[in-house]
């Protein structure tokens, strides 16, 4: 079996999620646990940061990873889905897991995949976890793929776990509530282990304080602690004076991810480098300066507020796919100078489109386009349904055609932004 054949039996044997939807989803650790003893318990053999949340679950892991490996850590990373090459959810030291090891796990793992039939997700949460043991990382960071409670990635002991945001995404599995969803999140709090909080409102915080109770579990609410004001972005680089408690204590930090929704994931980013650093962690404000202003080249992050063009025009593709991401997406235009803004915009089919189409731009020209995967939803249909919310475009029969169009009409002084759906920006990267 070479690289594409393993692959090729993933995709067709085992249901994933992102491709197909909620047939996909498996509602119990109990596949997880029996692959976790199939391979050893590898999970146990290493040190592990736990992220959950609705939104900034990525970007966290990410800058959580930089900071290790800035100070000596070896750094397994875990995320979750790929925008290109399937190998970018399984990276150590921001290197991909080679496509021989891809191989040999899948081939390794048949007998457990034709007794158990575990969901893609499940196999590649156990493919990470053999391959941080294997290279012997000194941590791994996790990033959740949906909840936490019951999420695969929830058969880890973690020095520490750090909850995002609450905003709605996959109700059908979560609850309709604010509450409910934080309560799947608040999963992920662990006996005795501390939890950050990032976001919180009056729904979801008696939510995470009765959990973290029950599991005496210390909780830090991240923006109690840490306020963190953008004092420049050029498109390219944030720059941030941060101050704990009142004091400065980081001047003109530098962070080379420049989304809308960073100086949020920054101060949770933050609180859990104090609570490392509280475990014994040596994680210096001097590393600290030094890995944010690196993530990228640091995590090989892709497709968070990814700028594919500086100018002539701007082109921006963020993965932005619920509406919690596209109203900061929305208040983050604000902040950028264009004449006319061309939006490049797909969806899946089960996300509430008429509710994620209400938090978009009126004053937009839009190209409406399907991904390439079963689950996304017809072009036509989305126009159809944004039209009927005052926003104008066409539809296109592929994102290829979508962005060409935008680039062909847009002029230099313009704005292109690719967003809806972690697919359309993979067909764009």
């Amino acid at each position: 079996m070479d690289y594409q054949s393993a692959l090729q039996y993933l995709y067709d044997n085992i249901p994933m999620f992102h491709r197909i939807g909620p047939a996909a989803f498996k509602p119990d650790l109990s596949n997880s646990l029996a692959l976790s003893a199939f391979l050893g318990q590898p999970e146990k053999n290493f040190k592990s940061i736990h992220i959950a949340g609705t939104n900034g679950k990525g970007s966290s892991a990410h800058m959580l990873a930089a900071i290790l490996q800035e100070a000596g850590y070896k750094v397994g990373l875990y995320t979750s889905p790929h925008y290109k090459d399937f190998r970018e959810r399984i990276k150590i030291n921001g290197e991909y897991i080679s496509e021989n090891e891809v191989v040999d796990f899948v081939e390794k793992t048949k007998p457990f995949v034709t007794e158990y039939q575990p969901s893609f997700f499940e196999l590649t949460v156990g493919m990470a976890f053999e391959h941080f043991n294997r290279h012997k990382v000194d941590f791994a960071v996790v990033e959740v793929g949906m909840g936490g409670r019951l999420d695969a990635t929830n058969i880890i002991q973690p020095e520490c776990s750090l909850i995002t945001n609450i905003g709605f995404d996959h109700e059908q599995f979560l609850g309709n509530t604010l509450a409910k969803i934080a309560a799947e999140k608040a999963g992920i709090i662990k006996n005795n282990i501390p939890t950050v909080i990032g976001e919180f409102n009056d729904e979801t915080r008696p939510v995470f304080e009765n959990i973290a109770k029950d599991r005496s579990s210390e909780l830090f609410f991240s923006k109690e602690i840490y306020n963190c004001i953008l004092i420049a972005n050029d498109g390219i680089v944030s720059s941030f004076d941060i101050y704990r408690t009142g004091e400065l204590v980081f001047e003109n930090l530098q962070l080379d991810l420049c989304g809308p929704y960073q100086e949020k994931n920054l101060c949770a980013v933050l609180c859990t480098v104090d609570v490392l650093n509280k475990l014994g962690y040596n994680l210096t404000k001097d590393i600290v300066y030094k890995a944010l202003a690196s993530v990228r080249s640091l995590t090989k992050i892709i497709g968070r507020w990814d700028i594919l063009q500086k100018e002539n025009p701007m082109i921006i593709a963020d993965s932005a796919h619920n509406s919690h991401g596209l109203a900061y997406v929305k208040k983050a235009l604000k902040n950028i100078a264009y004449h006319k803004l061309h939006i490049v915009f797909g969806m899946v089919s089960d996300k509430e489109h008429q509710k994620l189409l209400t938090e978009l731009p009126a004053d937009a020209e839009y190209y409406f386009c399907k991904a390439d995967l079963p689950r996304a939803l017809d072009a036509e249909k989305l126009k159809d349904a944004a039209e009927n919310l005052g926003l104008s475009g066409e539809a296109y029969s592929s994102v290829k055609n979508a962005y060409e169009s935008a680039k062909k009409q847009a002029s230099d002084n313009d704005l292109i932004l690719v967003l809806g759906s972690i697919f359309v920006v993979a067909e764009v990267l």
